[in-house]
């Protein structure tokens, strides 16, 4: 693997399946009653988060604290950033403290790539703007497996604000490495300019794609990131691209539902819908612990085995 991950396209299929695998190791920790591995131990993982976060911060902690490494948690409110320190000042402090790694979610697309000129260490994109969230695909991708099995082949369909959603963009390329056909389907005002350069196809009619989809994933509708109406009312948007007991009806019967949260309940995905065996909502929490533990021991734990004899015994 590379030293950073900034992109989901940073990520051959060797590589992708190697984290994947490895996190399905390191998923066994969970289950037992001390769920720490020595494997970081010593090293430092800094946690730089520029924009709001509730699963991602806490998953890439706990993924940290349970490699045994140290743990430094930032975020822009209350510290110097709100007296206008730059990115640049802020990588420069870090890089004094020896961080090995840094994980940093910013509004800014771009942001990490720009880091990772700054420092010694491992930088790993947590969501930068509206660019891409390569360890959520890699959750996703994850839990798709464990659910499904193999990905080649496999029929995946992301709706919702495609536009907006660096999740989506992740998602379509990591997909496609693994071998899986993306479909994206969204209202024509919220598909991106660009979307023919990706490697995925794109639908408007989402009953058109339900009853041919493996895996369908929902997407939160972003109003924070838009500066104009993209579509009449929410009820009309949930009428035509909401996910509701009908649609999941129209479903093949092995089929899962995901979606990366927060959810809009009675928005994008009806709340009976979210909650049912065929949701892997709860599941692709608790498999993001497990991925982004993979990514941290491969990108700053060495040779040694992610689960080692010490710890087995």
């Amino acid at each position: 693997m590379k030293r950073h991950l900034i992109s989901a396209a940073d990520l051959t299929k060797d590589d992708a399946l190697l984290v994947l695998d490895t996190a399905e190791e390191l998923a066994q920790v969970s289950g037992r009653s001390i769920k720490k591995l020595p494997t970081l131990r010593g090293r430092t993982v800094v946690n730089l988060f520029y924009e709001d976060s509730t699963r991602t911060r806490i998953s890439f902690e706990a993924a940290a604290k349970r490699l045994s490494a140290d743990v430094i948690n930032f975020s822009a409110k209350g510290s110097s950033v709100s007296k206008g320190e730059s990115l640049k000042d802020t990588a420069l402090t870090l890089e004094a403290m020896g961080a090995d790694g840094v994980v940093i979610r910013h509004s800014a697309s771009g942001a990490p790539h720009r880091l990772a000129n700054w420092v010694q260490g491992s930088v790993i994109n947590a969501g930068d703007g509206t660019h891409e969230h390569p360890t959520q695909a890699l959750l996703d991708a994850f839990t798709m497996r464990q659910r499904l099995g193999s990905l080649d082949g496999r029929r995946v369909t992301i709706v919702g604000d495609i536009l907006h959603s660096r999740v989506a963009r992740s998602n379509v390329l990591l997909l496609d490495t693994l071998g899986a056909e993306v479909t994206v389907v969204a209202p024509p005002t919220l598909v991106p300019v660009a979307v023919d350069t990706w490697p995925c196809e794109v639908s408007y009619d989402l009953d058109a794609v339900l009853p041919k989809s493996d895996v369908i994933m929902m997407l939160r509708v972003q109003h924070e990131r838009m500066n104009a109406s993209y579509f009449p009312t929410v009820r009309e948007y949930s009428r035509r691209y909401g996910l509701d007991g009908d649609r999941m009806a129209a479903l093949p019967e092995h089929a899962i539902v995901m979606h990366p949260g927060p959810m809009n309940r009675g928005v994008e995905i009806a709340a009976d819908v979210a909650d049912s065996v065929r949701s892997t909502i709860v599941e692709q929490v608790a498999n993001g612990v497990s991925a982004r533990m993979a990514v941290l021991y491969l990108l700053l734990g060495g040779s040694e085995p992610a689960i080692g004899k010490e710890v087995s015994e």
